[in-house]
């Protein structure tokens, strides 16, 4: 399994927190398979666009979804593609530690769209 690991309860707790988010789990579940504007993503969930913004942001910030390209529109508007890093998870709660494992949703990424990965792995 490709996959990265998080024992560090430091690390983990507040991943699995933005993870257990209904919104956040609807955009991760959305943009496993192909990558997806915000616009198709609100749509497709029934989400409000801003919302859909505010949470396709966080979760940038914590390093589960990438822009996975940006195309011009007819009007000469950008039009961002999203595109979630992670394909699964596995979570294990024992009575010392946190165990988050993913398996990396690496079918488009280069080498350094996983370092960045590592990278913020406080993730």
């Amino acid at each position: 399994m490709n996959a990265l690991t998080f024992d560090s309860h430091t690390t983990a707790m507040p991943l699995l927190q933005e993870l257990v988010d209904c919104i956040s789990y609807r955009l991760i579940m959305s943009t496993i398979d192909t990558a997806k504007t915000a616009a198709q993503v609100s749509v497709e969930n029934n989400l409000p666009l801003s919302s859909t913004y505010k949470k396709i942001k966080k979760l940038q910030d914590v390093g589960i979804l990438f822009i996975e390209k940006i195309e011009l529109d007819g009007k000469g508007k950008k039009v961002v593609y999203y595109r979630s890093r992670i394909k699964s998870m596995e979570f294990n709660l024992s009575r010392d530690q946190i165990l988050l494992q993913f398996e990396k949703n690496d079918v488009h990424l280069s080498s350094a769209q996983v370092n960045v990965i590592k990278q913020s792995a406080a993730f």
